[in-house]
């Protein structure tokens, strides 16, 4: 696309776009009388419209069914989450008995960590990428003391290299070569959630599979964000958050994938519950965990409806969106607008104010700009958010912006572009 630096061409691709109705889906917070531009959504996605309908309508059939609400009904509770399955499988590419609807994200993690895992003497070390959400950090660390390791000895992480802010697959791909002796588990972020930058995760997986060890990935920021093939990939097991990409509402219900290969391993460790025993015979309430076929068998405590009800409202605009190939179509061509336009400020300044440290390349990031800010960095994110821009900081210069497909226009980046170049000459 040849971008142009003026609202007139800004309004014309939001005309041409083909889901510029999926925005009114949305509700969209208000500043000084006008919709605020919302770039946030890796973050916490907006509320669809539906939400409270689809809250509604459950906490009408606790009202008017009490118990029984798990039998009948149009949506009994006893298989609400399996409803999901479709959409999630979609999103993630899997199978639909790959993936289940359940928990938090670290819970999860937690969870499958106890079951891929699985450190001795000789092999214990685990890979990640330096700079992971603290949450990653800390469930790993945790495990491995759990297991008796020393932290210090146990986890690599892998980090830049001097003067750049990404990771190079290369890198990646050496490390785990170079530790297969020792290496039990490589666990990385599908996106890293400060740089935005898009791990190769088919190259990952058959690293960590050519060194003998399992394959693992946090995509709380990769999920309805990237197009995702974890079946195809033959990544070993993933989860998530959706409250960011798939606004599921804050502190919404989290999922897991584990690949089909997995299902009949009964070397597997895992942490048992009654939600996660086959159905057919869950009511038996008989000792000795016999586990749900598929990744329903990772399940371990009943499944929370009301939030359940809050991301079937969003899987459902998912759904009528299509593939999400359509939605990474327009999310590459709203962030390569945003990227153009402070390019063209920095030249306009002939200076780089703005530094763009997410990479360039469509194929390695989401929909997501990381941009330090080389002049009065939190005065630049005040000022966007006093006139009606949200973004997201980052300590201690970094402001991160994300259009998203499904309610972000090109005037939205337009407008934040313009905002960018004029907090240079006011602040």
């Amino acid at each position: 696309m040849n971008y142009q630096n003026n609202l007139e061409f800004a309004k014309q691709q939001d005309q041409l776009d083909p889901l510029k109705n999926f925005r009114n889906q949305f509700l969209i917070p208000r500043h000084k009388g006008e919709d605020v531009v919302y770039l946030c959504g890796n973050s916490l996605g907006l509320q669809p419209i539906t939400a409270q309908q689809y809250l509604n309508d459950q906490l009408n059939n606790w009202k008017n069914l009490a118990v029984e609400g798990w039998f009948q009904g149009d949506d009994p509770w006893l298989d609400y989450h399996k409803s999901l399955s479709g959409s999630i499988a979609r999103i993630v590419g899997a199978q639909e008995n790959e993936v289940a609807v359940m928990n938090s994200l670290t819970v999860n993690l937690h969870l499958l960590m106890v079951s891929f895992y699985k450190p001795d003497n000789k092999r214990f070390k685990i890979i990640m990428e330096g700079g992971a959400f603290p949450s990653d950090q800390y469930a790993m660390e945790s495990q491995v003391k759990y297991h008796g390791f020393d932290p210090k000895d146990a986890i690599i992480e892998i980090f830049p290299r001097e003067g750049e802010f990404t990771l190079r697959t290369e890198d990646i791909i050496s490390t785990i070569h170079q530790n297969q002796n020792e290496l039990a588990l490589v666990l990385f972020g599908g996106i890293n959630y400060y740089t935005g930058q898009f791990f190769d995760l088919k190259a990952i997986t058959d690293a960590a599979h050519q060194a003998g060890a399992y394959s693992g990935f946090d995509l709380a920021h990769a999920a309805g964000n990237v197009p995702l093939k974890l079946h195809e990939w033959g990544a070993d097991f993933a989860c998530w958050c959706s409250y960011k990409y798939m606004n599921s509402g804050p502190g919404g219900i989290s999922g897991i994938f584990v690949h089909e290969k997995h299902f009949t391993d009964g070397q597997l460790n895992r942490f048992a519950g009654w939600w996660g025993y086959r159905q057919d015979n869950r009511f038996l309430m008989a000792p000795g965990f016999d586990p749900a076929h598929g990744a329903n068998g990772w399940q371990v405590s009943t499944s929370p409806i009301l939030l359940l009800a809050l991301f079937k409202a969003s899987m459902a605009i998912f759904d009528t969106a299509g593939d999400i190939s359509i939605l990474r179509r327009k999310s590459e061509s709203l962030t390569g607008y945003l990227e153009f336009l402070i390019n063209d400020i920095n030249t306009n300044q002939n200076e780089e104010v703005f530094k763009i440290i997410t990479p360039a390349a469509p194929e390695t990031r989401g929909c997501q700009l990381s941009v330090v800010c080389k002049r009065n960095a939190k005065a630049t994110f005040n000022f966007l958010a006093e006139n009606g821009v949200i973004g997201d900081w980052r300590e201690p210069d970094v402001i991160r912006l994300s259009p998203v497909p499904l309610y972000n226009t090109f005037e939205d980046v337009y407008k934040t572009a313009a905002l960018l170049a004029t907090s240079i000459t006011t602040l």
